[in-house]
């Protein structure tokens, strides 16, 4: 079982006409995805400009929904969480901020497209030759999938054969989901 805590807006985006249904929709498979591999997810949303007076919480088996109280964002709520809890929490966000604060806090950081790909072959695990379409050229990631990479990234200093720290949480965290 794996704590993942995800930026809600920053997976789904706000490019959608009915973003309502595009919340209720994500809800939706997260739920799914959650009975299949049985992780705990909470799901933060930001309420800050069209929000509630007060945080707003929602449970529904394995998952929690947040919506942040008006004039507070869903990024202030990510590092309250993240501060002030001990579950070893894998991190949902492509916001560098969030990466960096979880890294920060020693959790692992999965980028929302990379968190997308799991979700999709999770639930939709016959239709796999379509992810590379979903990754839009990201040869790295298609790589991955491909298991055609061999990880070791070329960095200025170190041994070149091994992982970053930071990298290493991020690919555990990546084999959990």
């Amino acid at each position: 079982m794996a704590y993942i805590l995800i930026d809600g807006y920053n997976l789904i985006g706000i490019a959608h006409g009915n973003l309502e249904k595009a919340r209720n929709e994500l809800v939706r498979r997260l739920q799914e995805y959650s009975q299949i591999k049985n992780h705990d997810i909470t799901l933060v949303f930001d309420g800050w400009k069209s929000g509630q007076k007060d945080q707003t919480r929602i449970k529904s088996g394995h998952i929690t929904v947040i919506y942040s109280r008006l004039g507070e964002t869903a990024d202030v709520l990510i590092r309250k969480k993240l501060t002030s809890s001990e579950k070893p929490w894998i991190v949902v966000s492509s916001d560098r901020e969030i990466s960096d604060f979880a890294a920060k806090k020693d959790f692992a950081a999965v980028p929302s497209d990379e968190f997308e790909v799991k979700l999709f072959t999770t639930l939709h695990g016959d239709h796999i030759e379509s992810i590379p379409d979903m990754l839009s050229g990201d040869e790295e990631l298609i790589k991955y999938y491909a298991d055609e990479t061999d990880y070791s990234p070329a960095r200025l200093k170190g041994n070149p054969r091994k992982l970053s720290k930071r990298q290493k949480k991020k690919l555990q965290a990546l084999k959990k989901l």
